[in-house]
């Protein structure tokens, strides 16, 4: 009876050390099909590139959506092309300009604005945008005479023109829907003193920052 006692219990100690045995071998052969699937030269370099061109997809998808996205409704950049509002801003300068402002409140007296050209303004393409100062606000009354800028009779204090206005223009009251713009460079500025009132609904957005060339660069 010991011996077959000692044989049983043999026996019985020799089932777990099969098993760890065959878990040990189980996880050693996953680990060796895995580094071989590592160390394969084609599958897995295919995959990875794969993998790595889908992911960089989706993050320029990403930046151009979000650059629509802050271009149409939040800023965008824009380049000064002629000296109309010369000496505040020159030729070839750079500027941000911001479409939250006008969102929230209407223009004010003094912004630098960008906008499409209104429609009695011919010749030129609705995408080619025009800069120039607020003048006269809706309700106001605008006269230009004897080199002077009138609002409701009183003249207004300009101290960013390049020259005074060589020219006659009104009285006229601004209609409830537009403003009176005008360049800085007030003798060689084609604004609404040849072509009228600029309506609202044709602002894009406020002049607010220079951000070239960089010896000038700052607030406007």
């Amino acid at each position: 009876m010991a011996s077959e006692d000692k044989d049983l219990l043999a026996t019985n100690d020799s089932i777990p050390l099969t098993e760890t045995a065959l878990a040990n071998q189980s996880q050693s052969e996953i680990e060796e099909s895995k580094i071989n699937s590592e160390n394969n030269p084609k599958t897995p370099l295919l995959v990875r590139l794969w993998q790595g061109l889908g992911e960089n997809i989706q993050i320029v998808a990403i930046a151009l959506i979000l650059a629509l996205l802050i271009r149409s409704f939040v800023a965008e950049p824009r380049f000064i092309p002629s000296d109309s509002m010369v000496p505040t801003l020159r030729v070839g300068d750079r500027l941000v300009v911001e479409k939250i402002s006008y969102r929230l409140h209407s223009p004010t007296t003094g912004d630098i604005v960008v906008f499409n050209p209104p429609q009695q303004l011919h010749g030129y393409a609705q995408d080619q945008a025009f800069i120039k100062r607020v003048i006269g606000l809706p309700g106001q009354t605008i006269k230009i005479q004897n080199g002077k800028v009138y609002s409701n009779g009183v003249p207004l204090t300009e101290n960013y023109i390049a020259a005074p206005p060589e020219y006659q223009w009104g009285p006229n009251v601004v209609p409830s829907d537009r403003v009176f713009v005008m360049g800085d460079n007030r003798n060689n500025s084609n604004d609404s003193h040849v072509w009228g009132f600029l309506p609202q609904t044709n602002i894009i957005g406020r002049a607010c920052f220079r951000f070239w060339p960089l010896d000038r660069i700052g607030r406007i």
